[in-house]
């Protein structure tokens, strides 16, 4: 039975409730918690990349996830200027901040993780890549997950 009654929705919520469960499995059974992370990690990492390099990340996500991932989206203002670790995690908590208590790198690293799992591996490298490499350092590799 159709959830929604159009295809293309029942694919994307399921899809989307798959990288939730996965989220859940390292932050506990808390979907909207999971939900709030997914989007302040892809917020975060959004806005530090080149408009086309964003595109191209969006194009690999769930249709629900990458509405989420355009919400409130600037292109004309990116890349973010900030380089550091800090600033990375200073704005995922920032994001997070309405929600119970996480450790924001966990959130991150866990995030990153679904990302490798899910997205194609060549797309992953050219993100990682522009990401300072205290950043990437919480980003395991795609190679060791496929």
């Amino acid at each position: 039975m159709s959830a929604t009654g159009i295809q293309v929705f029942d694919k994307t919520l399921q899809i989307t409730n798959t990288w939730l469960d996965d989220l859940m499995e390292d932050h506990g059974p808390d979907r909207q918690l999971a939900w709030r992370m997914l989007g302040a990690v892809l917020h975060t990492l959004r806005d530090r990349l080149q408009p086309d390099l964003a595109a191209h990340l969006s194009a690999q996500l769930p249709l629900l996830v990458r509405g989420a991932y355009y919400d409130q989206y600037e292109p004309s203002k990116q890349p973010t200027r900030s380089r550091s670790l800090d600033e990375f995690l200073s704005q995922v908590n920032e994001e997070l901040s309405f929600s119970r208590p996480v450790d924001t790198k966990e959130a991150v690293r866990s995030v990153f993780r679904v990302l490798s799992h899910y997205i194609d591996p060549g797309e992953v490298r050219k993100v990682r890549a522009a990401l300072p490499q205290d950043v990437q350092a919480l980003w395991p590799d795609p190679e060791k997950l496929h």
